[in-house]
């Protein structure tokens, strides 16, 4: 089944030149099914880019999925037109009274400050405790995952020496929890950080399960509450050219930036990147809808507590 995306937004075009079945909200009224309502908190700077990148893994569902954007009421963003978040993100207090299947919240380029010194830190931690509450599972990404774990949980995170960039192989704790099904012992996945968080800290609090790790990137993937909150440290939505344009950008500008690792072929910026992460992300994304969203939710959702 397709995704359900509001009427005129850049993605759907991106899409569907990738043959990818998306349909609009004109023709989704004429069918009689209740889909999957999604709500994702868009806090990455080139925020088309990473609706197309979400999207793309959301696409590959049987289950028709209808789609919101959510943005950060108190910040600007200063790389996103004005008109396309007005025309297509909702505000936290438009929203406030819905309830959601399922709701994703990426990562934001604010690492190297403290939590609390984010500017929009009081307001994302409204919506982590109004997700618990009326969102049946959430999916946290990379600076996303770190502070919903902090908010939660108190976990710290930890400067890094260099920046963990590139893609890794990463191992599983059981390939018996939904969220692995299909999956290999070893698969890959990209990370862009510059902190981090520890094993050790994850282990000392009984309510989160750290389910998967890498030996070269760390912790990868912590669950809690029976996979109501599921954070992931790197970014299995990016596209095959993510990690270019950010070296690329980095290294015009003079930042201390290395070659993501395991990325060009023969490890030359000059050749194409290997795409290797693909069958990993899309599985991942399936199995968090099927066996976290829609076998879990209710099918009122005025009845998600």
């Amino acid at each position: 089944m397709p995704l359900n995306l509001p009427d005129g937004l850049p993605a759907i075009e991106l899409l569907r030149e990738e043959n990818i079945f998306v349909m609009n909200e004109t023709r989704a009224t004429h069918q009689d099914i209740r889909p999957l309502k999604i709500i994702i908190l868009n806090l990455m700077p080139l925020k088309i880019a990473t609706e197309t990148d979400l999207l793309r893994l959301l696409s590959n569902s049987p289950i028709q999925i209808e789609i919101d954007f959510l943005q950060i009421e108190g910040h600007i963003s200063k790389n996103t037109s004005l008109d396309h978040l007005n025309t297509f993100y909702h505000t936290f207090s438009e929203i406030l009274d819905n309830k959601y299947d399922g709701m994703i919240i990426t990562g934001a380029p604010v690492e190297h400050l403290p939590f609390e010194e984010v500017d929009y830190w009081k307001e994302i931690c409204h919506i982590f405790d109004w997700a618990e509450h009326n969102v049946t599972s959430t999916l946290f990404i990379c600076w996303a995952a770190q502070a919903g774990l902090h908010h939660h949980f108190g976990i710290p995170k930890y400067p890094l020496s260099k920046k963990m960039f590139g893609i890794f192989d990463h191992q599983l704790s059981d390939s018996k929890l939904p969220i692995f099904r299909g999956f290999d012992d070893v698969f890959r996945a990209p990370h862009s950080r510059h902190t981090e968080i520890w094993e050790e800290d994850i282990r000392k609090v009984p309510e989160i399960e750290l389910i998967s790790h890498s030996d070269a990137a760390g912790v990868y993937m912590v669950i809690a509450n029976n996979g109501k909150q599921i954070f992931i440290t790197g970014h299995p939505e990016y596209s095959r050219e993510t990690l270019n344009r950010e070296y690329k950008r980095d290294f015009e500008k003079g930042l201390p930036i290395d070659l993501p690792a395991n990325y060009y072929q023969d490890n030359d910026a000059s050749k194409e990147p290997m795409l290797s992460w693909r069958s990993h992300a899309n599985l991942l994304f399936l199995n968090w809808l099927n066996y976290y969203v829609y076998q879990e939710t209710p099918y009122n959702l005025l009845d998600i507590k």
